[in-house]
């Protein structure tokens, strides 16, 4: 059994009638970070949803930001190319908590 269907997502308003006002207050936050042109313009915003996505592994989230994306005239080849700034930064990360490793390695008897 697979859990990811595109079509899962029209449950959401199951869900939303289970806490209605938690619910429209986060409708409310994603609202005004993404709808808002700000410092960071929409494409922007857009392809930084889309690798968070990636790094979080929420396969609803890349399909909803990747169509957001390209509405907006986002490129594969920019998706690509931050897919592997996270990467890399992924993995900078895992290597910098291998101290923690060492130190517990180092400090345990």
């Amino acid at each position: 059994m697979t859990y990811y269907k595109p079509e899962n997502l029209k449950k959401i308003p199951q869900l939303v009638k289970k806490s209605p006002e938690a619910a429209n207050a986060y409708f409310q936050f994603e609202k005004t970070v993404f709808e808002k042109e700000t410092i960071l313009l929409k494409k922007t915003k857009e392809l930084i949803a889309i690798v968070v996505a990636h790094v979080t592994g929420c396969p609803y989230c890349i399909d909803v930001h990747i169509n957001k994306y390209k509405a907006l005239g986002g490129t594969m080849e920019e998706v690509t190319e931050a897919i592997l700034v996270a990467a890399s930064t992924r993995a900078g990360a895992i290597l910098a908590h291998g101290v923690n490793s060492l130190n517990a390695f180092e400090e345990g008897d």
